[in-house]
């Protein structure tokens, strides 16, 4: 479970560098000490959008590719970026008063300012992803069977269930 922060998955190896909680501090932008296909499933829910891009994603991603066995997982939840630009540009206000109530703070009164935090949140953001973006990075990896997929409760943080992109893809054999 990488970048896990303040999330703990019980029967996972929760990895983190900040954290206190984590199993392991780790840099993920450094190589992974673990072996050639010696992990199952990788998951990381709003971690890769804290990396450079392209260059610290294409470490981190290509380390989970080298550490997944063939046919192993990788599963990721990142913020749907494409929802608030089509809200913006089609007038629609529901993203914005969900954004409001949910996670951004009180000083985000304009379209703009929650755009803004969106892409920044206090400068920890340093790439915002749709789906033709992370799956083109994933296919550049070697990772195959690339989907989008639903919220899925026994994976995933319920205080993420409304504006994240998850995607799934699959290491070939």
């Amino acid at each position: 479970h990488f970048g896990c922060g303040t999330i703990y998955k019980n029967g996972w190896i929760n990895i983190d560098l900040f954290s206190n909680i984590a199993d392991l501090s780790l840099d993920l932008r450094e190589k992974l000490p673990f072996r050639d296909n010696s992990c199952s499933v990788i998951y990381s829910e709003h971690f890769l959008e804290h990396f450079d891009y392209p260059s610290d994603i294409d470490c981190l991603l290509e380390e989970c590719y080298r550490i997944l066995m063939p046919y192993g997982l990788f599963s990721a939840a990142v913020p749907d970026t494409e929802w608030p630009i089509k809200a913006y540009l089609n007038e629609d206000d529901n993203y914005f008063k969900l954004a409001k109530e949910l996670r951004h703070p009180p000083w985000c009164r304009t379209k703009m300012e929650h755009i803004n935090y969106h892409f920044r949140q206090k400068g920890e953001h340093l790439f915002a992803y749709d789906y033709e973006t992370l799956s083109l990075k994933m296919r550049e990896k070697g990772f195959v069977e690339i989907k989008k997929r639903g919220f899925n409760p026994e994976l995933d943080s319920e205080i993420r269930k409304i504006g994240s992109l998850y995607v799934d893809c699959i290491k070939p054999e």
